[in-house]
């Protein structure tokens, strides 16, 4: 069975064609604000993806730009953490000490990666499960 990757609007789209060629399925997920795909919060154990990766903002928003009712950054931390969904988020190296500071109480399920390090990664992540 293939397993699949969860992805965030705005996903490097050679990445998820070089995922797709690498024999993984890739599937939208909306962060509620954005419509993408599958809504963040409603990922299950029926649903349940291998791996989500999306960038720094796409979670991020000061508390001024939450809307009443929308998902933070901690209602996506919660859902990889419930269901061990490793979530990567793509940022440059020299940067992710700042994006790091972005978050509190970052679950052990959560890395910073550096773009030319993604594909690799997820498929380390991927493999392991095999």
């Amino acid at each position: 069975m293939r397993k699949n990757v969860g992805y965030f609007e705005g996903t490097d789209a050679t990445l998820l064609t070089d995922l797709v060629c690498s024999g993984y399925d890739t599937v939208p997920i909306s962060n509620g604000v954005d419509n993408h795909g599958l809504h963040v919060r409603i990922i299950n154990n029926e649903n349940k993806i291998d791996v989500l990766i999306g960038y720094v903002h796409k979670i991020y928003a000061s508390d001024e730009a939450i809307h009443t009712g929308g998902v933070t950054y901690q209602d996506v931390f919660h859902v990889c953490n419930t269901f061990d969904i490793p979530l990567l988020l793509e940022v440059h190296d020299d940067l992710q000490e700042q994006a790091r500071d972005l978050f509190t109480d970052i679950p052990d399920v959560v890395d910073f990666v550096d773009p030319d390090a993604m594909l690799v990664r997820i498929q380390e992540i991927l493999e392991v499960d095999e």
